[in-house]
């Protein structure tokens, strides 16, 4: 049986490292995408020892040509097909409105709205190969409401949403899927640096997230929406 190909975005660690292992566990060509080769190196061999296979793609998703050049690298080492991409790239900071520049709110429309675009643009052509097309992209329940400090990031994830929705209705007769994951506040490295008391226990882990994005991808009809329970504990 032929290998799923997934694309993963910011796979190097957190969300998108739990989500390449999780494909990785089910036989998937893995191509992972991060700023940096040498971060991609960990990840890939943790993808080949859960039994997948990896292609790494160096690049800045809000830099469209390096997308269009590196995707088209990576795509071409898998075959030219592609099954699942996963827009997960994105980064967060917390920032009040009286706070915000122009600049820190432009970089987090570049990364968390224009990557996703940039990246799903240089994939379609490989997903048209697929019968099984699914684009999911990883948002957050600040795409749902908002938050203090969180203008800008809650302007590039609601704008997610649209980007989503936008997509569905135009990739529809392709036969692409598209899907929007929401969870919620997930125990990663991103709240290493920032300020405040974080109470971390009580997050999501980035395996809860990658579960629902497997199952997802797994559902026979298309799920839209999708929200990521809050941990039981």
């Amino acid at each position: 049986m032929e290998r799923l190909n997934v694309l993963v975005t910011g796979a190097s660690r957190g969300i998108g490292a739990a989500i390449a292992l999780r494909f990785a566990r089910a036989g998937a060509r893995v191509l992972g995408s991060a700023r940096s080769a040498e971060a991609l190196e960990r990840i890939a061999g943790e993808v080949r020892a859960a039994g997948g296979e990896f292609i790494p793609c160096p690049m800045e998703v809000s830099d469209r040509a390096a997308v269009e050049t590196e995707v088209g690298k990576a795509l071409a080492a898998s075959g030219g097909k592609l099954d699942v991409l996963v827009n997960n790239a994105g980064i967060f900071d917390i920032i009040p409105v009286w706070e915000l520049h122009p600049e820190q709110f432009t970089r987090m429309i570049e990364v968390n709205l224009y990557g996703p675009l940039y990246v799903t643009l240089a994939c379609l052509g490989a997903l048209a190969h697929s019968d099984r097309a699914h684009v999911i992209n990883i948002s957050s329940t600040a795409g749902q409401q908002g938050y203090p400090g969180g203008t800008a990031y809650c302007t590039s994830k609601y704008a997610l949403r649209g980007l989503s929705d936008g997509m569905r209705i135009d990739l529809a007769e392709r036969g692409i899927r598209i899907s929007t994951i929401y969870p919620g506040a997930t125990d990663t490295e991103i709240f290493d640096d920032l300020p405040g008391d974080w109470d971390r226990a009580s997050m999501n882990r980035p395996e809860d997230v990658s579960d629902v994005v497997w199952e997802t991808y797994s559902a026979k009809e298309e799920l839209t929406d999708v929200n990521v329970a809050p941990p039981s504990n």
